[in-house]
């Protein structure tokens, strides 16, 4: 069990969000109302409460090492070791298309870019 915790700023203690197995990832809505974090699922956590907000996010078959939102909050994308990466609607927490699988290793990272056009993954293949 592993845990992601939320410190608000002036407050040397957080709240703490308990998930199972080891966090890869955890990031904040572009709105700043959401965290998610990124273990064996992706969990979609309220920032000011810290309880679970929908069902985990499921469909890699291994571990999600990183997560992005898309700069409007509507998608979200995820890389995981199973060498695919999925795009998310942040609002119903579906798949939306195909697993993407352009890697021969593990998804280490994801990113949009600051237009939400495009996105960008990098790989334990050492390629992006």
């Amino acid at each position: 069990m592993e845990i992601v915790g939320i410190v608000r700023k002036g407050e040397e203690k957080g709240d703490i969000i308990t998930q199972y197995g080891s966090v890869g990832a955890a990031i904040y809505s572009p709105d700043g109302r959401h965290i998610i974090s990124a273990s064996s699922d992706i969990r979609i956590w309220s920032a000011e409460t810290g309880s679970a907000v929908s069902k985990p996010l499921e469909g890699h078959t291994g571990s999600v090492w990183s997560v992005a939102y898309s700069p409007d909050g509507q998608q979200i994308i995820s890389g995981s070791s199973d060498k695919t990466i999925r795009i998310w609607n942040a609002e119903t927490c579906s798949v939306v298309g195909k697993p993407l699988k352009w890697h021969t290793g593990l998804v280490q990272s994801v990113a949009y870019s600051h237009d939400g056009q495009r996105f960008i993954s990098g790989s334990g293949d050492k390629s992006i």
